[in-house]
């Protein structure tokens, strides 16, 4: 894992500043420390010369600036992932919603949902996590468990037949995962469609879950039969939803892998990350170490 973050970002708006600064001193040039100002030019010659006055030398100021910016770049937490780190279970509740409509459930889109939901199955980290079907209608098929297995048997033996009736209405799903995952303060949805039927009243049902605190992710599916989806249906739901495809679902996989509650917590920041910011911090100690030599 190589995967570069910073931990603190924000202190890196004080670089700009400490740029600034250093620019300023730059254009300003030597001087005597203001002494110029009330010394005479004859007595001005004679504190450089008894050497009590170092005009023109700038460095000790840029030395300071150097170090100040080593200090924020270090209190910016740049880290890498830490190869030892811990697998840590998460908390609150999880739900996948499938399409098996006639589109998706006669197709080979079919097999790359009960492949897309077992990876969620194995990425929930120790989360209960339930299961939905829907089609014409929503039918809460298992409640959230912390038991995977049962679900991953139930995903396996899907068919065309599974499901009553005809049509797709995902605003169903949603209305029942909304129902399912109320009061629960970490939670997930994840809608796994071929795009039917996403139409206005899905994106209000959308707009309600995510606006309870339920976070949205949608995997789309390719290959389905039946009416074409247009291919832009999915961007209804863009400013609710993190998206992926099926066959790729390696973005949806990193959100419900790491929980709300999990990034929340410094401790578990500090077991998941190795954070480089002391190291970088010591190296102001480089230009602070240069103001303390002696000259003559």
């Amino acid at each position: 894992m190589s995967e570069f973050t910073l931990l603190r970002p924000l202190w890196l708006a004080v670089l700009p500043i400490l740029i600034l600064l250093a620019l300023w001193a730059w254009r300003r040039g030597g001087g005597a420390g203001g002494w110029e100002k009330v010394l005479s030019p004859p007595m001005l010659a004679a504190m450089r010369s008894l050497g009590h006055l170092h005009v023109g030398n700038d460095r000790s100021g840029l030395s300071c600036l150097l170090a100040a910016g080593f200090v924020a770049a270090g209190l910016a937490g740049p880290a890498v992932p830490r190869d030892d780190a811990p697998v840590l279970a998460g908390n609150g509740a999880m739900l996948i919603a499938i399409d098996m409509s006639r589109s998706v459930s006669e197709s080979p889109a079919l097999a790359d949902a009960q492949a897309a939901a077992a990876q969620i199955l194995g990425a929930a980290n120790g989360r209960a996590i339930g299961l939905i079907l829907y089609g014409g209608e929503a039918y809460d098929v298992a409640a959230p468990t912390e038991d995977p297995t049962t679900l991953g048997t139930q995903i396996a033996v899907l068919g065309p037949d599974i499901m009553p009736g005809e049509g797709s209405r995902p605003a169903a799903a949603l209305a029942l995962a909304r129902e399912m995952l109320s009061g629960i303060p970490d939670a997930d949805l994840v809608l796994i469609s071929d795009g039917g039927g996403i139409d206005a009243a899905a994106v209000a049902e959308a707009e309600r879950l995510t606006d309870g605190g339920v976070r949205l992710s949608l995997l789309s599916l390719s290959g389905s039969v039946g009416p074409p989806v247009a291919g832009d249906v999915f961007a209804r739901l863009d400013d609710m939803a993190v998206s992926a495809t099926a066959r790729d679902p390696d973005r949806v996989l990193r959100r419900i892998s790491a929980t709300g509650a999990l990034r929340s917590e410094r401790a578990v920041t500090a077991l998941r990350f190795r954070d480089l910011g002391p190291f970088v911090a010591a190296l102001a100690l480089i230009p602070v170490l240069g103001l303390f030599r002696r000259t003559v």
